[in-house]
């Protein structure tokens, strides 16, 4: 859907609103503007940051609500320096950085009854989830089976991370689904 120009502009927006972070504290400021209409639809996105590998950051949204240079530029400086898992990114750590950006695609509710239809239904390597119950909300993108490859094991840390104990199962919990553009 989007051109390797366009890709490249989105890694090297993410790349600048760091740099700019650790300069100035905040988010590079984007003029909208200045990019192709397919670059200025409104569009949710995941930026994840590794070194060496290993996780660094990971901070997105799941909902569309700005413009998708804007989403970039702000999850990239959230993922560097927001994220609670991690001390804020430090100027050594700058040039080591790997970035992957993924521009979520609307999400799709599922309607099961129980969680061996949920099983079923998820599509390993392609769904990202959403899982929701009450106050309990977590996703996983699509990249996450990599570690996490049978349904079985996704749905429980995705449990485990909303909160929720590994077996958990409720009349009120809910799921959507959503698929993503990968840029590396």
């Amino acid at each position: 859907m989007y051109s390797a120009t366009d890709k490249q502009t989105l890694l090297d927006i993410a790349r600048d609103s760091i740099s700019y972070g650790l300069d100035h504290h905040c988010a590079l400021p984007i003029v909208t503007e200045d990019y192709p209409l397919q670059l200025k639809i409104s569009r949710a996105t995941f930026v994840t940051l590794k070194i060496a590998g290993d996780l660094r950051g990971c901070i997105g949204t799941l909902q569309a609500s700005r413009p998708l240079v804007e989403d970039v530029a702000n999850n990239a400086y959230a993922a560097a320096f927001r994220d609670p898992r991690f001390a804020a990114l430090g100027a050594h750590e700058f040039a080591q950085l790997q970035y992957h950006i993924s521009i979520l695609n609307p999400t799709e509710p599922l309607h099961v009854n129980n969680e061996a239809e949920l099983l079923t239904q998820l599509r390993p390597g392609v769904d990202g989830l959403v899982l929701e119950d009450k106050q309990h909300r977590s996703t996983f993108l699509p990249a996450v089976w990599e570690s996490l490859p049978t349904p079985q094991q996704f749905m429980q840390h995705l449990k485990q991370k909303a909160g929720l104990p590994a077996s958990y199962w409720s009349e009120t919990i809910r799921f959507k689904r959503y698929t993503v553009e990968d840029i590396e």
